[in-house]
């Protein structure tokens, strides 16, 4: 049996939601979905090849806004579940990039949430009210997720 050494930073937080990808280099387009994101990077789905120290453009929408997120190729592997892709994981350029896509994720749990509760009370519950109560009752739970307890915001 053969030990791996675990080579990752940041804990990975496991989501499916959608997003578009640019390989710049190559001009190529696409849609994919994400597999998980962390502090410091995601993981996606593509069927193109992208070779590591490659930039790639991310855009993710959430809300009907595109969000573009410049990223770094940093490893790539082939699905195994899915033959003919690749797993492809990219760190953020920028540490501001890595607060947006956190952001993004927490929106998308509080569209989730949205549905839960609007099926729960048996009536449709807005964005806002939605995310009035999960700040109330998570935000403290996202913030410690985020910045590490001797790296508060700024």
């Amino acid at each position: 049996m053969s030990l791996v050494k675990e080579k990752r930073r940041f804990i990975r937080h496991p989501i499916c939601f959608p997003l578009e990808f640019q390989l710049i280099p190559k001009n190529i387009q696409d849609r994919s979905r994400l597999f998980n994101i962390s502090e410091g990077g995601l993981l996606f789905l593509s069927k193109y090849f992208a070779y590591c120290g490659e930039i790639i453009l991310l855009q993710l929408p959430i809300q009907n806004i595109l969000h573009k997120i410049k990223a770094v190729v940093k490893h790539v592997q082939k699905n195994e579940e899915n033959l003919g892709f690749y797993n492809i994981g990219v760190s953020f350029c920028e540490h501001s990039d890595a607060f947006k896509v956190k952001l993004i994720e927490q929106m998308h749990a509080i569209d989730g949430y949205r549905s839960s509760r609007s099926f729960q009370l048996g009536r449709e519950v807005s964005f806002a009210e939605a995310s009035e109560d999960w700040v109330k009752n998570y935000a403290d739970k996202f913030d410690k997720l985020f910045w590490g307890k001797d790296d508060p915001p700024i």
